[in-house]
């Protein structure tokens, strides 16, 4: 699968409590009411200036703090399909897996990609193009690739539930 979005360029140690404001955090909010909320303590018009398929890319230690989900959450519902990071917090990468929310983490493309350059990311061959340069990754396995189709790792599981 290949994704095609607008890089999102953002520095080291982004936390949950920016990436999702805590106030919002125990307000049961539909999708669309999350995604507005997105990145608004760094980036007001964030969501904005998000297009479905947009891609985050960000430094060091992504999604560092407390390990809610809604910060996955709030970013897949507002358009972004990608973050490519220096590295990610253990629980957010995982979040983000089971959003559907394909996580890479490559320091080099993270440091060449700028604010607004159109990436392309091809998952399954682990490549990651921008600006006529391609970084590799290792792909990730069939299992998490699948799940990242589906969607998530609920509707992963319902599709196998139901099979």
């Amino acid at each position: 699968m290949i994704i095609k979005g607008k890089a999102h360029k953002f520095g080291d140690n982004v936390n949950t409590d920016v990436i999702y404001p805590g106030k919002y955090t125990y307000m049961q909010l539909e999708p669309k009411e999350m995604a507005i909320h997105a990145m608004e303590d760094i980036s007001a018009e964030f969501y904005k200036n998000v297009s479905m398929n947009d891609i985050i890319v960000a430094g060091k230690n992504f999604g560092c703090g407390s390990s809610r989900e809604q910060a996955a959450a709030c970013l897949k519902y507002a358009g972004i399909s990608a973050i490519i990071a220096h590295s990610f917090s253990r629980l957010f990468f995982r979040n983000a897996i089971n959003f559907g929310l394909l996580a890479i983490t490559h320091p080099k493309a993270s440091d060449f990609i700028q604010q607004g350059n159109t990436l392309e990311i091809d998952y399954k061959s682990g490549i990651i193009r921008s600006k006529g340069n391609e970084f590799s990754f290792s792909p990730y396995p069939e299992l998490v690739q699948g799940i990242l189709e589906a969607g998530g790792l609920i509707p992963y599981l319902k599709d196998k539930l139901t099979k």
